[in-house]
């Protein structure tokens, strides 16, 4: 049987067994608790439990959305201890000696265990012993790390760590779909399917992209699927995303995997800050989709019409739509996110505009459809991990590539006097001091960098600067009265949009 440590000395199995049943008919929480939302289970295995399975109990709490179990063990002498766990309904999943570590929750679970409402009550780990030879003792220690509704979700990546270490711009696609939505591609007979997940993945890391979320209308059914690639597409950062689509907008939402309201204008969601609440609960980040499209027969609940109570609740703007771009031919034509994104800018709100090809079909290569990683959008993160690239995204040194020179990038940077700020940083003015622009466009040698300002009550003013193989092309400024922000974006020789920069706030 198991044997507890107690000061260095063993209990008897029999007297363990008997400490076990007791604590167990007793309600026993079932292990230590090493934290508010943290159980600790420990415990030796001897010869005595070879060939056998040991339940460990312990006790979930009201109201858990995700269980996370870590588990570690003595592995001397090949020593061998097989993992499953069940539920007070019944059996949840067995990874025999495969993971050390497992997750579950309502939206999705690792592979070999079972998603669904994690029930309350008392749940067993099962530890399964193949081996462990006579005159052995091995240890073993388990983590239960519970997170409760509400609050940020500690097991919601896919990916644990970073893909890649190391700062740098990484380039993703923010706006994808599969089968579990509306996506479809030709099955090998060449009939019309919905289009099998990897289908999609496959398609971003020839792409060379280095990070992709699949957007799924209102559902959550492809996580445990991704969940379970992420592990043989471990290049390329698979982020938790979803499409909020309601009948006054889209809006895509990254780094929750758990149910969220999308009946706007219902008693589930009567307002924005209703889904702006779950979401923020849950640590993740809203961006509002294709603004600019219409909303109507033609494309119902697409443009985005629902009040904005609270602008700096709004993480992103989608600036650029794939298929809005094959539709027009332009990130500026009649669907273009630009104006609405901007507008918010004017009003003093701090939003990363992003992109993405909103593509539903990896095989396609024209009509309304864009491939996947194109548009891109491009982050400078410390690493390439799930929270670096959140992080990114929230600061704003972001920027969305149309269809540049393979390795072209662009970045602003502003100086007044001796202070200098950044893409997605701010700048306080100096009185009606001139400031320095400097755009770094490196992997250009020719184009025009195109200064953008706004935020004085007048339409945007676009100040050109050809690069003329240059790595950096500067400009100087002064402030009009009003004036709120500065990108960069870059044109082709022809004027064709090809990056957009995100903004440098200035501060009166």
């Amino acid at each position: 049987m198991i044997r507890r440590q107690t000061e260095g000395r063993s209990l008897h199995p029999q007297a363990w067994a008997f400490l076990l049943g007791l604590l167990c008919l007793l309600g026993s929480p079932g292990g230590v608790r090493a934290g508010p939302n943290e159980i600790e289970l420990r415990g030796v295995i001897t010869h005595e439990n070879h060939e056998t399975y040991v339940e460990v109990p312990f006790t979930v709490p009201e109201d858990t959305e995700r269980l996370t179990v870590t588990f570690e063990y003595d592995r001397a002498n090949r020593t061998v201890i097989d993992l499953g766990i069940r539920d007070p309904n019944g059996f949840r999943g067995w990874s025999g000696g495969n993971r050390s570590t497992f997750t579950l929750a309502s939206s999705d679970a690792t592979s070999a265990y079972i998603p669904g409402t994690l029930p309350t009550g008392e749940w067993r780990l099962i530890l399964g012993v193949p081996n462990i030879r006579k005159g052995v003792e091995a240890s073993w220690r388990a983590t239960v790390q519970l997170d409760p509704k509400g609050a940020p979700s500690t097991g919601s990546a896919f990916h644990t760590g970073a893909i890649r270490t190391g700062p740098g711009w990484y380039r993703g696609d923010l706006h994808t779909h599969s089968g579990h939505s509306d996506g479809s591609c030709d099955s090998l007979s060449g009939r019309r399917v919905p289009c099998p997940v990897f289908r999609t993945l496959e398609a971003a890391r020839s792409a060379g992209l280095d990070f992709i979320a699949l957007t799924e209308h209102n559902s959550t059914s492809v996580h445990p699927e991704l969940r379970a690639l992420q592990a043989y597409y471990d290049t390329l950062l698979v982020l938790p995303g979803r499409e909020i689509t309601t009948f006054q907008g889209h809006a895509n939402v990254f780094g929750v995997t758990s149910a969220l309201p999308f009946q706007l204008g219902s008693p589930r969601a009567p307002g924005l800050d209703a889904v702006l609440d779950a979401v923020e609960a849950e640590g993740g980040l809203l961006s509002i989709n294709h603004p600019g499209m219409p909303s109507g027969e033609a494309c119902m609940g697409c443009g985005w019409v629902a009040p904005i109570p609270d602008c700096s609740r709004i993480g992103a703007v989608e600036i650029a739509n794939g298929g809005g771009l094959r539709m027009t031919g332009s990130a500026e034509g009649p669907l273009s996110g630009l104006p609405f994104w901007e507008s918010l800018l004017d009003r003093g709100c701090r939003v990363t505009g992003i992109a993405g090809s909103d593509n539903h079909d990896p095989d396609a290569k024209g009509g309304g459809q864009s491939p996947v990683g194109r548009p891109a959008t491009v982050v400078y993160a410390p690493e390439l991990s799930q929270p670096a690239i959140l992080e990114g995204l929230r600061r704003g040194r972001v920027f969305v590539d149309l269809g540049a020179p393979t390795g072209a990038s662009v970045d602003l940077t502003i100086a007044s006097g001796k202070v200098r700020a950044g893409m997605g940083e701010s700048l306080r003015v100096r009185g009606g001091s001139p400031l320095r622009l400097t755009a770094t466009v490196p992997g250009l040698r020719d184009g025009i960098v195109e200064f953008v300002t706004g935020g004085n009550g007048k339409p945007p003013t676009r100040t050109p600067a050809p690069i003329r193989g240059l790595p950096e092309v500067t400009a100087e400024l002064r402030p009009a009265p009003g004036l709120k922000w500065v990108r960069a974006d870059v044109r082709s020789p022809d004027g064709r949009l090809l990056l957009i920069g995100n903004p440098v706030y200035l501060q009166n």
